[in-house]
C-alpha cells in the first residue's frame, strides 16, 4: 500500500518545536502552526521578517526558523515600521498578544493604521495577561474574574472590552481587519483564509493587515483545555463576533473611503 503524508511539522518549525515552552492546551501552538502553513504555501517564508512584542505570543522565536525581530513590550510595530520601510520587498509581521497590541502597544498600532503602513499584525486574544499571572487586559470579558478583578471585570470600574478587529476597520489605512479563532477544525480552516488574506494585502501594497485570533488560556482562565474550547464557542464568540471587517481590495478605494 502507498502512503502519502496528509499533515506533518511545518519545515519553517525547529526541533524540538518551540511549543513545549507553552501550558498544556495553550492555542498559542495552534495559531503558530496556522502562521507557518499560511508562509510556506503563500511561498513567503524566506522573505518574511516576524517582528515580537513581549508576551506569551513571543515564545514562538525558539521554534521558527524565520528572521525574527524581538523588541520593547509595545513596541512591536513601531519596529515592524522600520524595518519594512528599510526593506520594502520583505513580507514584515507582527505577532502579538491583546496586552502588547491593544493596551502598552496602543499608540504604535494606531499610528501604524494612520500612516497605512504595508504590514501585517496577527494578534493573539487570550481575554488576560497571561505571561504575568492573569491580570486584566484591555480584552477582558464583562465578569471575568482576573488576578486584578477578583470579584469579575465590572464596567463602571474597569470599563468595557475592547474590539480590536472592529476598531482597525474604521482607518483608512487598514485594507484588512477580521478575527478568527481555532477552536474547531472548521474555525481553523477560516482563520487560515485570514491570515492568507492579509498577507496578500501587503503583498499587492493596499495597506496595513490585521487578524485577530481568539486563543485559550486554561491556567488563568482555571479550566481544562476541553472546557476552555466550550468557553470560546459560548461565551467568548458572542463578545467577539469572528469574521472580517474589512476587505480592501485597492488603495484608490482606502483613499475615498470614510
Amino acid at each position: 500500500m502507498n502512503k502519502k503524508m496528509v499533515c506533518g511539522k511545518p519545515k519553517i518549525w525547529k526541533d524540538p518545536p518551540g511549543a513545549a515552552m507553552y501550558c498544556p492546551g495553550c492555542q498559542h501552538p495552534v495559531i503558530d502552526r496556522v502562521i507557518s502553513e499560511v508562509l510556506e504555501e503563500m511561498n513567503i517564508d524566506g522573505k518574511a521578517i516576524c517582528v515580537l512584542g513581549v508576551g506569551c505570543h513571543a515564545f514562538v522565536q525558539v521554534a521558527w526558523d524565520l528572521d525574527i525581530l524581538s523588541c520593547a513590550h509595545g513596541r512591536a510595530l513601531d519596529s515592524a515600521t522600520a524595518v519594512k520601510r528599510l526593506n520594502p520587498d520583505a513580507i514584515v509581521f507582527t505577532v502579538q498578544g491583546d496586552g502588547d497590541c491593544i493596551a502598552i502597544g496602543a499608540g504604535a498600532f494606531i499610528g501604524a493604521m494612520a500612516r497605512g503602513e504595508k504590514i501585517t499584525t496577527i494578534m493573539f486574544n487570550n481575554t488576560n495577561y497571561g505571561t504575568t499571572g492573569g491580570q486584566l487586559a484591555p480584552t477582558s470579558l464583562l465578569g471575568q474574574k482576573t488576578a486584578t478583578t477578583p470579584h469579575g471585570r465590572d464596567a463602571a470600574l474597569e470599563g468595557y472590552p475592547v474590539h480590536t478587529a472592529e476598531l482597525a476597520a474604521t482607518f483608512k489605512g487598514t485594507a484588512y481587519s477580521a478575527r478568527g479563532s481555532v477552536h474547531t477544525p472548521a474555525a481553523y480552516q477560516r482563520t487560515k483564509r485570514y491570515i492568507k488574506t492579509a498577507f496578500q494585502k501587503q503583498i499587492d501594497g493596499i495597506g496595513f493587515s490585521f487578524v485577530e485570533v481568539l486563543s485559550a488560556c486554561p491556567p488563568n482562565w482555571h479550566l481544562s483545555p476541553i472546557k476552555c474550547l466550550e468557553r470560546i464557542g459560548e461565551d467568548i464568540v458572542s463578545e467577539f463576533p469572528l469574521g472580517e471587517f474589512k476587505n480592501e481590495d485597492s488603495t484608490e478605494r482606502l483613499s475615498k473611503s470614510k
